[in-house]
């Protein structure tokens, strides 16, 4: 990488940030401010900017007082274009995409989990029901076991303990 054009290198110089803020600050009064939207990234890792209404049809390099990484491409970030054409725009903020939609539910929550253990936990109880069936945890220990057929199966040894055993 051409340590010319490394924009990293810029950043880690001291007071680098300072500089970048005072050329920001010092053009501030004949400076615009736009919504542009992040294109890419050169070869030299610059930043990429594109859609500006004032420069249209423009992709150009810009420089940055955020952090900006490859997964931001395509979002709209907020440049600072000074009235001078030649001036890059500096990227001063990263607009956070719109949250998706919230889907009308019933109140109740969908879980999607692909580990090898999961923990439900709760302070009183926990219920597991579908239709009919349900199967409740309580804080005192008990497990209720509720459904209009309930079948129980096992390959190996079939064990119920209890100090009291009630069939029927």
């Amino acid at each position: 990488m051409d340590r010319a054009h490394d924009p990293f290198l810029q950043l880690a110089m001291p007071d680098a940030s300072e500089d970048l803020c005072a050329t920001a600050m010092r053009g501030a009064a004949a400076s615009t401010v736009a919504v542009a939207r992040l294109a890419g990234f050169d070869l030299w890792e610059q930043a990429l900017v594109g859609g500006i209404a004032a420069r249209p049809g423009l992709v150009m390099a810009a420089r940055s007082t955020v952090a900006l990484q490859h997964a931001m491409v395509g979002l709209d970030v907020v440049v600072l274009l000074a009235e001078a054409d030649t001036d890059p725009p500096i990227i001063i903020g990263v607009i956070a995409p719109a949250a998706a939609p919230a889907t009308p539910h019933d109140g109740g929550m969908a879980v999607v989990a692909d580990g090898e253990r999961h923990v439900i936990e709760a302070e009183r109880e926990i219920v597991l029901r579908c239709g009919d069936a349900s199967i409740t945890l309580t804080r005192a220990g008990k497990i209720i076991v509720q459904g209009n057929y309930i079948l129980s199966r096992s390959t190996g040894h079939h064990k119920i303990k209890g100090a009291a055993i009630d069939i029927n």
